[in-house]
């Protein structure tokens, strides 16, 4: 085995990794409903394996004399399953009474995206602990040579993640990248064996050889001949069952898939109905627009955010417009909608009224020197952190100011005629709120779907059925629905009352920016329907505050400190916690970086991808800083205080970094200045968690011990690494972001490091 080749396995091990876990949670996404939810048990799914296969799994290389092989072993099954495992997770809901576009619960989510992820994450895992134990034959058993192997897997990542980004996604669909990355795996396995290195070439590894070999040809046979695509295609109808594919494409923004049914085309993105034409839902759509059109005096320009092509458009072409601005960030959608063209949509997109915009609606709106009569947003509700930048107090203010005179927003939001229960009553007041302390003035049409208009006009309010219905006659517009009953009955003063009343008494609660309670009320609704079981969690989780999470790591420190004082072996247990909770909360500052530059700047795709690269850059430089000192540092645990209390200081100044420059972002120097703050913060982020790991693992060998168990150190050292991030990603996303807000949420992580500090300092004095 030669080093060089062993070098270049360790990198491939960061590609891999990170490829294969992008890769596969945007393929899950498609067959879950894709909220933050799902991401959050996807990702976390993902690295809790990854800790199960370092730790576990990888101990054992301490027990075999077949180190080599077994690495090997791990590296081909990696390479078989990755691709078997995309296929997997595209048929699997065929075993499932489920049908396209229809959401799972919590459990079947949790429990299928475990099974799938397991057979390439749990050998990924491991890949890290044997490759640990492999380069220190060339070296030495000691913490530089696992700092030098975290360094080469994490810039395999960057590379990983650069490469997919930028040109993979574009280029090539799932089963490709996964042969490619499968493909020089198995050659790298091979290789890695090649006769003439050490170890002796037995009859073991000559098997292997001839595996890694027979597996290579197999995946470039695959990877350069039609049978990618056939699979490929295979896959797809499997997915789909009972509905014509007619196209499947991946973007950067996620996956779009084409259905054909008769004349019918259905656009569906990751997974779910976004687009039906030439037929599509006339009574919604009619409900939305002409209720939102006809209660304005005289409509000439429009915006409308997402959601405007195969309906919309046409119905708002049926008023004496002059412009209709058009905003949708993937700009595949719309190329899709007008290669399968109907007569409908051919109709919008082709319209010299219409000006189609593909960017982030929020990022458009904060740009924009035009004013609106009427602005739709044209998604559901706030789904995520992302969507959540279009149902918030800052957003309504802003296209407050992009409202001519009488203008009214437009928005939806789920409803019910018969029963609201506290989810949905919880999501409709939060928004209703927000709504509320921005604009005069707020109509609310109830029904399946809620309508919410709003204005500072108090002609709103003031617009009845009948002078809707005598608007309606003047314009001259062809509807199928809007009869003068039909108007009466969806007004109906009633039905105002029991909506009201349905609300009961709440306590007022406002979704920001920097505090998206809308995401958590949004995720709590889309538990109830499909986990109702699962609606105790999240309403403990409402009620979750900063003094109690600050009680509850108080009585988990004292608790601890207390078992250790009784057990003393048990204080070497504070080395892993630290890594644990620095694992955890540096995913929270990542999540907390990414979504306040969303928020501030529009979901700018590379600039997101950039962040986390630089993010990934500072964990590689500092480890790479300290590694190469680690046998000059003789103060090694004091030097790891004093990163803890870095991160300390860190959390505790993050949320305001942001918060005062952001007033004054619409002067340019201020928008420079604070995207340079967020690429440092991001890379500050990275260096302390780059910093920590190598110092981690020098103080853990030296413990009584240890030294005989250096693949264990490096396994359980990384898993409580990968266990921390999985915590933070499940919990961080959708409870402790959106139920705290960004700086309770930073100021908990000062507190949870202020316990792994306390903790470490005990363990110190213990040990002296």
């Amino acid at each position: 085995m030669g080093v060089p080749f062993l070098k270049i396995s360790l990198l491939l091990m960061g590609v891999s990794g990170i490829v294969a876990q992008i890769v596969l949670l945007r393929e899950l996404l498609v067959s879950f409903f894709g909220n933050e939810l799902t991401l959050g048990i996807i990702l976390g799914n993902w690295l809790v394996l990854e800790a199960i296969g370092s730790f576990y799994l990888g101990k054992s290389v301490e027990k075999t004399g077949k180190k080599i092989e077994i690495y090997v072993l791990l590296q081909l099954f990696f390479s078989l399953a990755f691709p078997a495992m995309i296929y997997l997770s595209r048929i699997f809901k065929n075993f499932l009474p489920a049908t396209p576009g229809e959401g799972l619960g919590l459990v079947p989510i949790f429990f299928f995206s475990f099974l799938i992820l397991l057979p390439v994450s749990i050998p990924h895992g491991a890949l890290f602990t044997y490759g640990c134990k492999l380069y220190s034959r060339h070296l030495r058993e000691d913490a530089s040579t696992i700092g030098k192997v975290y360094i080469l897997e994490t810039i395999g990542s960057i590379i990983g993640g650069l490469l997919l980004t930028l040109l993979l996604i574009q280029h090539l669909h799932s089963f490709e990248i996964a042969l490619a990355i499968s493909l020089m795996n198995a050659l790298i396995a091979a290789f890695l064996l090649w006769p003439g290195y050490p170890p002796p070439s037995t009859s073991l590894c000559k098997g292997l050889f001839i595996l890694g070999i027979a597996c290579a040809i197999f995946f470039a046979v695959s990877l350069f001949t039609p049978i990618a695509q056939k699979i490929d295609s295979s896959s797809v109808r499997s997915q789909w069952k009972n509905l014509e594919v007619i196209h499947h494409e991946n973007s950067i923004y996620g996956n779009i898939t084409v259905t054909k049914r008769e004349e019918q085309f259905t656009f569906f993105t990751d997974g779910t109905p976004s687009i039906t034409a030439p037929v599509p839902d006339i009574a919604s759509l009619e409900d939305l627009v002409h209720f939102s059109m006809l209660s304005h005096e005289k409509p000439e320009s429009v915006l409308i955010l997402s959601g405007g092509a195969g309906g919309m458009i046409h119905e708002i072409l049926k008023y004496p417009v002059k412009q209709v601005d058009y905003v949708e960030l993937d700009p595949l959608l719309l190329k899709l909608v007008q290669k399968f063209s109907t007569p409908l949509t051919q109709s919008e997109l082709s319209d010299n009224r219409v000006h189609i915009h593909y960017k982030d609606g929020r990022f458009f709106i904060h740009k924009t020197r035009e004013k609106y009569d009427v602005i739709f947003i044209g998604l559901p509700a706030p789904q995520e952190l992302q969507t959540n930048r279009l149902f918030s107090l800052e957003f309504f203010s802003l296209a407050k100011a992009k409202m001519k005179p009488g203008g009214i927003i437009v928005l939806t939001l789920p409803g019910s005629l018969t029963y609201i229960s506290p989810e949905l009553r919880d999501l409709n007041g939060c928004i209703l709120d927000t709504v509320k302390s921005v604009f005069g003035y707020v109509k609310i049409i109830p029904g399946d779907v809620n309508l919410y208009l709003a204005s500072d006009s108090a002609k709103l309010e003031r617009v009845t059925a009948k002078e809707i219905m005598e608007r309606h006659e003047e314009r001259k517009i062809q509807t199928n629905l809007f009869t003068k009953a039909y108007t009466e009955y969806r007004l109906d003063e009633g039905r105002l009352k029991w909506f009201f009343k349905s609300m009961g008494d709440r306590k007022v609660r406002l979704n920001s920016d920097f505090h998206p309670l809308g995401v958590f009320y949004n995720l709590s609704y889309w538990n109830a329907l499909f986990s109702p079981h699962l609606s105790g969690i999240f309403k403990w989780f409402e009620g979750f505050n900063f003094p109690l999470g600050s009680g509850l790591v108080a009585i988990f420190t004292i608790s601890l400190t207390a078992i250790m004082i009784k057990i003393p072996r048990l204080s070497r247990s504070c080395v892993p916690y630290a890594i644990f909770t620095s694992g955890l909360t540096g995913m929270i500052f990542d999540l907390a970086i990414i979504f306040t530059f969303q928020t501030l700047y529009g979901y700018l795709y590379y600039q997101i991808g950039l962040l986390i690269t630089i993010f990934m850059v500072g964990i590689a430089l500092s480890s790479l800083y300290i590694t190469r000192r680690l046998d000059r540092i003789k103060k090694d645990a004091s030097l790891f205080l004093k990163t803890e209390m870095g991160i300390i200081i860190f959390a505790l100044l993050l949320p305001f970094v942001f918060s005062i420059p952001a007033q004054h972002l619409d002067k340019t120097g201020v928008y420079v200045l604070l995207y340079a703050i967020f690429l440092a913060m991001s890379f500050l982020s990275g260096v302390f968690i780059g910093l920590q790991f190598p110092l981690a693992n020098k103080i853990y060998l030296r413990l009584p011990g240890q030294r005989e168990n250096f693949a264990r150190t490096s396994g359980l050292l990384y898993g409580a690494d990968l266990l921390g991030g999985f915590v933070g990603g499940i919990f961080g996303g959708f409870f402790l972001l959106p139920v705290l807000g960004l700086k309770e949420s930073c100021f908990l992580m000062a507190m949870i490091k202020g316990s792994s500090f306390f903790l470490f300092l005990f363990f110190i004095k213990r040990q002296k």
